[in-house]
């Protein structure tokens, strides 16, 4: 029987393995940690947020700043609507939420990780967990694994083991040229007056922009303790992650917190006045934000908030409508969002076949998961990448004649 090595026990490596014929071949996964899983155990706050409802391939690949063109032939393969049939064909209830993010119906990722479990318990897969594996050595068509639990011959290698620098050190000595690593999906570090004491704070429709490098991004933003964090943030962390390495995360960028043009802004604000003459500015309800943080942005335009609407000054209306929709903040570092850290980065796509996840360097190796340089916003697809390359590689080998 042939022996099938999967380096990783992660989501590429688990789905690889439940979709192997077991009666074709010998599998084994060696993960290094204690647990298996893991990353798919924190997703989504432990409700392991498996996919997203974006059922059309070209549409898709738009949500993968790194590895968008290549994807495109592996979504029209296998993309998350075959994702959601796999799962309910093993009696896993999925839902769509209203932002199209695709969770268990039990809220928890343990559902997940139970039927990746059953499956290879079904299929007799071996799972070693403690095994580092420290070296790889190619011995013609076949590989042996050295491993901190010994040595496992290999006559296929599914190399799917997460963007962790030394197994990206091991890929490299076999030949694969690796793209440096950066960290995409992060939050932006920000001190300032008008973000201060506000964490917590969402506004649901705001635009960024970094000037420089002549690029924005709208949608959901959040005040944190530390600074800006939200969707908003995350894609166009994501999507500039390597330019703002290049700027060592010291950058300006400008926020609308109601994605209104300034001028429309106005509008609103005189008609406002016109109506209600009298109200303090303290207490106006111009725009859909928080009374303290609409507050804050009179307090840090320098205006009484005790001063009557009729009676704001045109310098000062502009210098709150400025704070409101042209707000400038300087960035001066990142945070990892949440646990699920992922980076751009990886295995140059060029040195891989996407009909089938094979190596062009390697025979008989598959390279699957983060450890390509392939990344998406947060959302559901970077797992969505996984199963779909996952499940090209196990079909693949499925069909081998042997």
């Amino acid at each position: 029987m042939k022996q099938i090595i999967i380096i990783g026990g992660g989501a590429a490596g688990f789905f690889c393995a439940s979709n192997l014929d077991e009666k074709k071949y010998k599998i084994t996964i060696l993960e290094q940690n204690s647990d298996v899983l893991q990353k798919v155990k924190i997703s989504g706050g432990g409700r392991c947020n498996v996919s997203h409802a974006c059922f059309d391939p070209r549409e898709l690949v738009q949500f993968y700043p790194r590895g968008n063109k290549e994807l495109l032939s592996v979504f029209t393969k296998f993309q998350p609507g075959d994702t959601m049939d796999w799962f309910e064909q093993r009696s896993v209830s999925l839902k769509i939420e209203n932002d199209n993010r695709v969770f268990p119906e039990s809220n928890s990722s343990q559902t997940i990780i139970n039927t990746f479990l059953n499956e290879i318990r079904k299929k007799n897969v071996e799972v070693k967990t403690k095994c580092s594996v420290k070296e790889i050595e190619k011995q013609d068509e076949k590989y042996l694994v050295k491993t901190s639990l010994g040595d496992f011959p290999a006559d296929y290698i599914v190399y799917a083991t997460g963007s962790s620098p030394k197994s990206l050190k091991i890929v490299e000595s076999l030949g694969h040229k690796i793209i440096d690593l950066v960290p995409s999906l992060f939050t932006f570090n920000i001190k300032d007056d008008l973000l201060k004491d506000l964490p917590g704070t969402s506004f649901e429709n705001a635009e960024i922009s970094i000037p420089t490098l002549k690029t924005q991004e709208g949608g959901p933003l959040l005040i944190t303790h530390w600074g800006l964090s939200g969707p908003a943030v995350l894609k166009i962390s994501a999507w500039e992650a390597i330019s703002l390495a290049k700027l060592k995360y010291q950058f300006e960028i400008e926020v609308n917190f109601i994605s209104k043009p300034i001028n429309e802004a106005e509008e609103d604000f005189q008609n406002f006045r016109q109506s209600n003459p009298k109200k303090t500015i303290g207490q106006a309800k111009i725009f859909d934000i928080t009374n303290r943080f609409w507050q804050k942005i009179v307090e840090v335009s320098q205006v009484d908030l005790n001063k009557q609407v009729s009676n704001i000054s045109a310098k000062e209306m502009h210098k709150i409508l400025e704070n409101l929709c042209q707000k400038k903040l300087k960035v001066t570092g990142k945070s990892t969002f949440k646990d699920e850290f992922v980076t751009a980065g990886g295995v140059d796509l060029k040195e891989i076949n996407f009909k089938n996840m094979s190596s062009k360097l390697l025979p008989n190796f598959y390279i699957a998961g983060e450890v390509l340089n392939i990344d998406a916003v947060t959302g559901g697809f970077n797992f969505q990448a996984c199963w779909s390359e996952a499940w090209l590689i196990s079909q693949h080998l499925n069909n081998l004649e042997i």
